[in-house]
């Protein structure tokens, strides 16, 4: 099983992104049965789906699981659906920064993640992890990335299974947000571990 894993780069006024951080802890593991291929996205509309959709022509995945930092959220949020709207409250690493507009005109109100998303929530809880499925990833660069992606394989009828993965802040980033939740890196780590290894199990 063919995994791509991507996470974005630090955005919003933060050093680290806690994404890219555990995309690059599992990857530095061996998960039997899978081969990852990681890449760190631009935290910046359209230039995220372009480039997730390169690595999914270059590297034919069987699967797509994308993350990104949801600072504020207590759990590993496993997200349901993406809706087909823009609507930033802060601007991108590149200043942009819509309002209301559609991720692609013309498409579809939402996608629905094709992950088995209920069995990944109630594996990492049997970790210990909190987890979640989440019914919104927001309408920012997350939500934005995970609806382009799950059009483009939609649009080309491709055999991948895809969706999206929030995360809390990492301590070192909750302390300079008081009162937000965290989660420590070692602890993503094994719940995206968990993750990745159900997404890989064949469809019953």
């Amino acid at each position: 099983m063919k995994v791509l894993l991507t996470g974005f780069d630090p955005f919003g006024g933060e050093s680290i992104n806690p994404a890219w951080e555990v995309v690059k802890k599992v990857s530095a593991e061996k998960l039997e049965g899978i081969t990852l291929i990681t890449r760190q996205l631009p935290t910046v509309f359209d230039e995220a789906i372009q480039e997730a959709i390169l690595a999914i022509t270059k590297d034919k995945p069987d699967s797509v699981i994308a993350l990104g930092q949801a600072g504020g959220r207590s759990d590993i949020s496993i997200e349901r659906v993406a809706l087909n709207i823009n609507d930033a409250s802060i601007p991108d690493n590149q200043q942009n920064k819509p309002i209301d507009t559609p991720v692609v005109e013309g498409g579809p109100a939402a996608y629905f993640s094709t992950l088995p998303i209920k069995a990944m929530v109630e594996e990492i809880r049997g970790e210990g992890i909190p987890a979640s499925v989440s019914n919104t990833a927001g309408t920012f660069v997350c939500n934005h990335t995970m609806y382009g992606i799950l059009h483009y394989i939609a649009e080309r009828k491709l055999p991948i299974r895809a969706g999206f993965i929030h995360i809390p802040y990492l301590p070192e980033q909750a302390v300079n947000h008081r009162g937000a939740p965290s989660m420590c890196l070692p602890d993503v780590t094994t719940a995206l571990r968990v993750a990745l290894t159900v997404a890989a199990q064949p469809i019953d």
